[in-house]
């Protein structure tokens, strides 16, 4: 199924109480054939206004990174755990999470990805293990049952809040950028 056609079912979701608030569903934007997919926890509000990922200041954020990185923005996928967001950008609850996955699974098989960067304990707990703490697992390589090598890192939005997290990101991102590489030298 392409992501259009994905995108266009998501439309009229309403299998979660998210959707009572939303201005705009925010499926996703990128490469649809992206080597590297980054996947987050969910709109805050500029990304609701606009239904755009990553837009706002985490995502001005994480445009930096990815630029230090000499990785282009729109060479990548960006995605969130879920399509809408939570009211006062509180974490979305397991059940929200639960409503939306279906959806951001099916980005996953339409894209394929090679390489996916899990930004905080959100994208972390709801795709790898419920009761993963991110300040364990962040800058380790994980695999999933197809191959895709997996990041965890942090949330851009946690090194607004705490600098001191800049480093240890940019130390995952580093290991990101060389995998992404040997993959682009390959192809």
């Amino acid at each position: 199924m392409s992501l259009e056609l994905i995108e266009k079912e998501i439309q009229g979701c309403t299998n979660c109480g998210l959707a009572a608030g939303r201005t705009n569903i925010v499926f996703g934007v990128g490469n649809p054939k992206a080597k590297l997919m980054l996947i987050g926890e969910g709109p805050g509000k500029d990304e609701d206004l606009q239904g755009i990922p990553f837009v706002g200041a985490a995502g001005q954020l994480l445009d930096k990174i990815l630029e230090a990185a000499e990785i282009k923005r729109q060479d990548v996928y960006i995605a969130n755990i879920v399509k809408c967001r939570p009211p006062n950008n509180r974490v979305p609850s397991r059940k929200e999470a639960k409503a939306c996955l279906p959806w951001l699974w099916q980005q996953l098989e339409t894209i394929r990805p090679q390489i996916v960067v899990l930004l905080g304990s959100t994208a972390l707990q709801n795709l790898i293990k419920p009761d993963a703490k991110i300040t364990q697992m962040r800058g380790q390589w994980l695999e999933s049952k197809s191959g895709i090598k997996i990041m965890p890192t942090y949330h851009p939005a946690a090194l607004l809040r705490d600098p001191r997290r800049k480093k240890p990101v940019w130390e995952d991102f580093q290991q990101v950028r060389d995998e992404y590489k040997k993959l682009m030298n390959e192809s």
